[in-house]
């Protein structure tokens, strides 16, 4: 059987559909799947051995200039590419117009959410199939059951990624913790003294602190956490692909509200993302080895850019007060024991 896959992103929502693909590949012999994906994000796909093929598509750059010359050459590239193949299921798994006009130009039955599933309800309307999938569930268990109604298996009971570190090459040969510390609203940012406060711990307990980024406002942090502490390493700028060997074999990580943490709970590795502006019960880092700390305070998660609540001189927001250095630290201690089986 082969299916087209329509899920362009983002980071999240293309980790997020994983384990879904791991159901179907795994209730389905010789299924193949192509999956049409956002530019970005093309190299993720790959990473499952279901995916016959990659269809990188460019929208978040087309629709910047919809009638420059190159974007509508490239358009027209992606609508024949789309055309080229008759597909036993062209699937929607996002639910948007974009993406349902995207299932529309393939070739194939086109089977996506029902009016009242879909996050825009007039996506709908391009399919010739709808499915039911209640609202309320984590994005991970709706995909699942989408995928299971879609293609007519029972869900498994416990659910993988489906993505092995073997396909990256160990970085090196030292233990080491590894601390994504960046994300995109300063709310979502775990105070910095408590970056420093946990590599000092780790330190002390005889493993590596390895600190990437991806900005330079990222790199100035993770500097500063290294700063005169003798085992914390500043990595250079790298690409994903490069980037996922080092999770892939750290011994456990340490991270927000950031795409990254959906890369940590793909790989299985120990690990804990720290919420405290946002919600993770819908959407955030969600895995068998994933564990997630949100603030106990009783306006979290208020889902905003700026706090209400903050002190004269405080950046981040009170509500990681509750998450302090000496409770993540226990946390992930336990997980790596646990997966150790100490």
């Amino acid at each position: 059987m082969k299916i087209l896959l329509v899920k362009t992103s983002s980071l999240g929502d293309v980790f997020h559909t994983l384990p879904a693909l791991e159901d179907a590949w795994r209730c389905i012999p010789n299924l193949q799947v192509d999956w049409v994906v956002e530019e970005g994000f093309k190299d993720i796909p790959a990473w499952h051995p279901a995916v016959n093929d990659v269809i990188p598509v460019a929208w978040r750059r087309w629709r910047k200039n919809l009638f420059n010359r190159q974007n509508r050459q490239e358009m027209a590239a992606f609508r024949r590419r789309l055309k080229a193949e008759r597909y036993d299921l062209v699937l929607d798994a996002q639910g948007l117009v974009k993406s349902a006009l995207m299932t529309r130009m393939a070739v194939g039955p086109k089977t996506g959410l029902c009016r009242e599933s879909c996050r825009e309800p007039v996506a709908a309307r391009f399919y010739d199939r709808h499915l039911t999938v209640p609202k309320g569930e984590h994005a991970i268990h709706r995909l699942r059951r989408l995928f299971s109604l879609a293609l007519g298996y029972d869900i498994p009971e416990n659910f993988s990624y489906g993505v092995s570190r073997s396909r990256w090459t160990r970085p090196q040969e030292s233990s080491y913790w590894l601390f994504l510390h960046g994300t995109t609203w300063d709310t979502k940012l775990w105070p910095e003294r408590y970056w420093r406060q946990l590599a000092g711990q780790v330190v002390e307990s005889g493993r590596q602190v390895v600190l990437p980024w991806g900005n330079e406002e990222e790199h100035a942090r993770a500097q500063r956490i290294a700063d005169n502490l003798n085992g914390a390493v500043v990595l250079p700028k790298m690409s994903l692909n490069d980037l996922t060997a080092w999770l892939a074999y750290s011994d456990a990580i340490v991270g927000v509200d950031t795409g990254l943490s959906h890369v940590a709970a793909a790989l299985e590795v120990p690990a804990v993302a720290i919420y405290g502006s946002t919600d993770a019960r819908l959407t955030g880092a969600l895995g068998p080895a994933m564990t997630v700390l949100s603030s106990s305070m009783d306006c979290a998660p208020c889902l905003s850019r700026s706090c209400l609540k903050n002190e004269p001189g405080e950046i981040q927001p009170p509500c990681y007060r509750s998450i302090d250095p000496e409770r993540v630290f226990t946390v992930v201690s336990n997980l790596i024991d646990k997966q150790s089986g100490a």
